[in-house]
């Protein structure tokens, strides 16, 4: 099995490296034509717009902007260090936040006060993995 190591900010990781790091910590998104992606689905537009805009603000918070790809019911992200001209620990950081803020399901933790989105269909929004 490839091994990884934490590196500086702006130091590239081989391709073996990310799949072996995306393996361990971001399980659903893969690498390919290096960029690492995963493609958020949803239930439709409004979902999908909201979605593009947590990731724009994440990205911009950031200042580390990914490519992506939006249809109707899903949001593709692709990350890239373009700097570098290859995967960095920014595109991890920035991948790993972004899984966390759109994956969230606060209905999911234990004494939370909100409920989460309903599971009525007229009220879906993420399809959660």
């Amino acid at each position: 099995m490839a091994q990884w190591r934490k590196k500086e900010k702006d130091e590239t990781y081989t391709d073996e490296e990310v799949e072996a790091r995306l393996k361990e910590e971001l399980p659903l998104w893969n690498l390919e034509g290096g960029w690492i992606r995963r493609k958020f689905k949803t239930s439709g537009w409004k979902a999908t717009l909201m979605v593009v805009n947590t990731v724009g603000h994440l990205a911009e918070s950031a200042w580390h902007h990914p490519d992506l790809t939006v249809s109707y019911a899903f949001v593709i992200v692709k990350l890239m260090n373009h700097a570098a001209k290859g995967i960095t620990e920014k595109d991890f950081e920035l991948a790993k936040k972004i899984e966390e803020v759109i994956q969230w399901q606060p209905a999911s933790e234990e004494g939370s006060a909100l409920e989460g989105t309903p599971e009525d269909p007229r009220f879906k929004y993420i399809k959660y993995d």
